[in-house]
């Protein structure tokens, strides 16, 4: 009796070990999944422009477009750190990214630019303009992507579609662009003008801060639902 009863105790003792065993193990499994870390999109966010070459003029009033491209690329910048996207900038303020002495600033500038792109690492590039046409009634904002990109092509269509859902004139195409920013980057890259500062009534709604902040928030729409996909 006394053999049976250690044996008893013995075959319990396994089996409440099997139990603890397999709970760690449902614990273990069911865990580690979710436990690996998700992959943070992340976004550049090229501001056009800057320095001695302040870009297009708005007609009545004589805003740069190299200010305006600051201040939607430092709003969309806020935007999508609220999302939890990495975000890196080629510009935070005014000053251009030529070097100063550089026989071609111009080309300076497109250099850094390239190489603080190609060396970010990130998903996607986003680069901001304001566009002027010398008839006034031009207007509407505009997507471009570099030949030959589908990534860029997909990305820009889903902006494109995006933005058109709030502004009404926005144009309803996306368009191949011949830019440096886009024919050299090595990321999914488009180039947004976002109205014209040769139209007077353009012109004035570009620097409201809440018309800057409706186009951001579809910027913003239209490259998560790019990620998305």
């Amino acid at each position: 009796m006394k053999f049976l009863t250690i044996k008893k105790k013995n075959i319990f003792i396994c089996f409440i070990c099997f139990i603890l065993i397999g709970a760690f193990c449902a614990t273990y499994f069911s865990v580690k999944p979710t436990s690996t870390p998700k992959h943070t999109y992340s976004i550049v966010i090229d501001a056009g422009h800057g320095g001695i070459d302040g870009g297009a003029v708005g007609k009545k009033t004589g805003i740069t477009e190299s200010e305006l491209n600051l201040k939607y690329a430092k709003k969309l910048k806020d935007l999508c750190c609220e999302c939890g996207l990495k975000v890196i900038m080629t510009r935070e303020d005014m000053n251009g990214l030529y070097q100063e002495d550089a026989p071609s600033k111009k080309k300076s500038e497109m250099e850094e630019r390239k190489r603080i792109i190609n060396s970010s690492g990130a998903d996607v590039m986003v680069s901001l303009h304001m566009n002027s046409f010398p008839l006034p009634n031009c207007q509407g904002a505009q997507v471009f992507y570099a030949k030959g990109s589908e990534q860029g092509f997909a990305l820009a269509k889903s902006v494109q579609n995006s933005i058109c859902k709030t502004f009404k004139s926005a144009r309803t195409y996306v368009t191949v662009g011949d830019y440096f920013v886009l024919n050299y980057s090595y990321i999914p890259a488009i180039l947004i003008e976002c109205g014209f500062l040769s139209n007077p009534n353009e012109e004035m709604s570009l620097q409201k801060d809440d018309y800057c902040e409706k186009f951001c928030q579809n910027i913003l729409a239209g490259v998560l639902s790019y990620f998305q996909k």
